[in-house]
């Protein structure tokens, strides 16, 4: 995993320049029914900043579900969409979008057209996660499951890695990036939990947690060992 970067909710392959976020659900905030703002909006934004300032990608995928929302496009979704995509591209980075399945309105607020996949100039195949890509390649890069895991008390969302699995190939599996969705709980978690048919075991994935204290990230062993542990 030398030639991957892993970040709080993110991961950036510097071979292809390419930053790759999950996730976001756009109009969640919404969705939530709830009296004070939760600052979605600016939550997105900042930390996306952060990112583009720490590894000024060449290209940016955005893996799946930047909606919320299956049939409905709620108040000011349509303008974080805008800004999203015009800070990314005011920062030099060439933008991808990745069709999830909420993202069935996507097309209607987002600028360019949307993919059901991409396959990058290192091998590396870029979809969703809620169905098999037809792409094949040397990597497998999703999202869709949004996991998690408790160590010492604490839900942390994590990367997961298996280094064959699937299709004999190395899956990564990304955590939400939207700090709005709780994640799913790895910790007693099967396969059959998961909802991505590109997983088929979990016991093999490793989880990869962002330190916010120290900044950097900590590789555990495959859930199958370190569960055990936990």
């Amino acid at each position: 995993m030398e030639d991957i970067a892993f970040r709080d909710r993110a991961v950036y392959l510097p071979a292809t320049e390419t930053l790759v976020v999950a996730d976001l659900h756009i109009g969640r905030e919404a969705a939530a029914n709830v009296s004070a703002p939760l600052g979605e909006r600016g939550d997105l934004l900042d930390r996306l900043s952060t990112l583009r300032s720490a590894f000024e990608p060449a290209q940016i995928v955005f893996a799946g579900d930047l909606l919320h929302s299956f049939s409905t496009v709620p108040d000011g979704v349509a303008e974080t969409v805008d800004q999203l995509y015009q800070d990314c591209v005011d920062d030099g980075a060439s933008v991808v979008a990745i069709e999830g399945n909420h993202d069935q309105l996507l097309d209607t607020v987002w600028p360019r057209s949307v993919d059901s996949a991409v396959k990058l100039d290192d091998g590396t195949v870029i979809c969703h996660g809620h169905e098999e890509p037809e792409l094949s390649g040397t990597r497998y890069l999703i999202g869709h499951d949004h996991p998690a895991i408790t160590i010492e008390g604490v839900k942390r969302p994590c990367c997961c890695v298996d280094a064959s699995g699937y299709r004999d190939s190395e899956l990564i599996v990304l955590p939400a990036f939207t700090r709005l969705a709780g994640g799913v709980e790895l910790n007693h978690a099967q396969a059959s939990t998961l909802q991505s048919p590109l997983i088929t075991s979990v016991d093999s994935l490793q989880p990869i947690v962002w330190d916010h204290d120290r900044q950097n990230a900590l590789e555990f062993p495959p859930l199958g060992e370190f569960r055990r542990l936990l």
